[in-house]
């Protein structure tokens, strides 16, 4: 099918919007498009959509940009426990794979089983080019005084510049004993840490695109620790897969023990309260999530 849709101005955005029901004056509508994307607040306007693709009666402006408002904070608090996160699991990473294989081990590909040779070629290229793009002063200092021997950064160095992808590769391709004693540093299994990191991925991608987070259903569901194991995550609250809430209160598990002093369960809850008129359910927060161990 050819695209036939040509570009409206703010003015013509404006008028369709309202034509479809959306209330709300026609210069505040223009204001908010001159900074949010038409198709951008059209994402937070989904829900609010008729088959035949007007809006339910009774929709705002006020309402959806309450939706939008609420989810970049929700993304900026998101993003500030995957840091710490994201620097927990490489510290993990380059201290047990230092001390089994050597600082220099990363290059072999005996030493990351767990992926195939093209994709373990397709690795280190990458981290040639973030090498080549770096600014760290550490990178140049090691390039200036090691240089004439070692073409490569210690893995200790290096996962430093690694993106949060490239970390991922790198733990997945390790042998199940490294992975292993990095789990135990979470306190569950090699397997659910695995399929964690793997979501965190994804939700970090959305929040590094400015995507909408908070009502949507994850295409990546991270594995839940078994129930007659880990009761907590099930009882008496049974934590989604399938939805942000699931997400974050994997973020407030793993904060508990690589920033065990953090307030940042607070802000969470600081932010549902700020927004209390808003369906948190969209988001997999059951009425009682209160009462969920792994929140108190």
């Amino acid at each position: 099918m050819k695209f036939t849709k040509i570009p409206l101005t703010f003015d013509e955005q404006a008028d369709l919007l309202l034509s479809r029901g959306l209330i709300a004056s026609h210069d505040e509508i223009v204001e908010r498009l001159t900074s949010v994307n038409y198709y951008r607040l059209s994402g937070y306007l989904y829900n609010f959509r008729r088959d035949d693709g007007s809006y339910k009666p009774g929709t705002t402006l006020k309402t959806v940009w309450t939706h939008y408002t609420f989810d970049r904070q929700l993304r900026l608090i998101v993003i500030d426990a995957l840091e710490r996160i994201e620097v927990a699991i490489r510290t993990q990473l380059a201290y047990y794979f230092a001390h089994e294989h050597g600082p220099f081990a990363y290059t072999n590909h005996n030493n990351l089983p767990h992926i195939d040779s093209a994709r373990f070629s397709q690795w280190q290229a990458e981290l040639q080019s973030e090498l080549l793009r770096s600014k760290e002063r550490f990178v140049q200092h090691f390039q200036f005084k090691y240089g004439d021997e070692h073409e490569v950064l210690p893995i200790w160095m290096l996962v430093e510049v690694m993106s949060f992808g490239r970390t991922l590769t790198f733990y997945n391709g390790v042998g199940t004993d490294i992975r292993q004693s990095i789990a135990k540093e979470f306190g569950i299994p090699e397997a659910v840490l695995q399929s964690w990191l793997r979501a965190l991925n994804t939700v970090r991608n959305i929040c590094a695109h400015h995507g909408r987070l908070w009502n949507r259903e994850l295409g990546v569901k991270p594995l839940m620790p078994r129930e007659q194991k880990y009761p907590q995550w099930h009882h008496p609250v049974d934590i989604p897969n399938n939805r942000v809430f699931g997400i974050l209160t994997i973020l407030r598990f793993m904060l508990k023990t690589c920033a065990p002093t953090s307030a940042w369960n607070h802000r969470i809850q600081q932010l549902f309260n700020e927004y209390s008129d808003l369906p948190l359910n969209w988001m997999g927060l059951p009425d009682n999530w209160h009462e969920s161990p792994l929140w108190s």
